[in-house]
């Protein structure tokens, strides 16, 4: 018997501890974690804005809801000393104009009795499948071609895209239509496995300090020149590994080859003897 799909509401707010990436990762405390299994299916949610500032990236100042999605799989976060987790988002859709929360007719959530004082203090909401239907129902979709997640962008101050083996000329050909998706799939490598360099442990945030911190390229193991020009379903947590940008160049330095992770480590490894 296959399992019974659950309904929730996730809120992410303006400004918030969570590293949260909208349409791609969703940070949680560890509370949570009956509610968000594989499989959810979430409607996102922002109470009322605090500061106007925001106000550009929202679709509403009143509390409402913004977008539907998917949560893929769930990982712990191996920083959190509380046991926190962060989900894969998956199947992201943004609304074209808000849904607000509150109606002529009463709330689109059904609040429970016991709770009508603290209810929308929790960030995470289980909601029946009628609610979510009205919440649809009540919502317009973007068009199918608006990026699917607005705020994930890939870093500016890096040519990290060019880093990819390939014979010239076909390279941009192969590449482009895989990195339309490539800044979702990075922050959720990011999440799964860290900022440390899997060759040489080198880590910029350790380095740097806070300017460094959260900077890290990260390499497709299979090369994105072995596509044949084909979209390929890429796993963060298999097929992607965070590398520093000096190990990066390195795998990459001959157009007509890739290192792997270890003949760099190997190679690394030779040198220190």
């Amino acid at each position: 018997m296959d399992k019974e799909v659950g309904y929730t509401v996730i809120a992410e707010n303006d400004e918030s501890q969570w590293q949260d990436q909208t349409g791609a990762v969703y940070h949680f405390p560890k509370r949570y974690l009956g509610m968000l299994t594989p499989g959810t299916r979430v409607v996102y949610y922002k109470g009322r804005i605090k500061d106007k500032q925001y106000a550009v990236k929202r679709l509403s100042d009143q509390p409402h809801y913004f977008g539907i999605a998917t949560i893929g799989q769930v990982y712990q976060d191996k920083s959190s000393s509380k046991g926190d987790h962060f989900a894969l988002i998956e199947n992201y859709q943004i609304f074209k104009t808000a849904v607000l929360a509150k109606t002529d007719a009463g709330y689109y959530e059904t609040i429970p009795e016991n709770r009508q004082s603290n209810y929308w203090r929790d960030g995470v909401r289980a909601i029946s499948q009628q609610d979510y239907d009205a919440i649809i129902a009540a919502a317009q979709f973007a068009p199918v071609n608006t990026p699917a997640t607005p705020r994930v962008q890939p870093d500016n101050e890096t040519d990290e895209e060019s880093l990819v083996s390939g014979v010239e000329g076909q390279m941009r050909m192969k590449y482009v239509p895989f990195y339309e998706r490539n800044p979702k799939l990075k922050e959720q490598a990011k999440q799964i496995h860290g900022t440390t360099c899997c060759i040489c442990d080198f880590n910029f945030g350790e380095f740097y300090g806070e300017y460094g911190e959260g900077f890290i390229h990260i390499h497709h193991l299979v090369p994105i020149s072995e596509g044949e020009g084909q979209e390929k379903t890429v796993n963060p947590a298999t097929d992607l590994v965070p590398v520093c940008p000096n190990c990066h160049s390195i795998i990459h330095r001959k157009k007509n080859r890739t290192l792997s992770i270890a003949e760099m480590k190997a190679m690394i490894a030779a040198q220190r003897r």
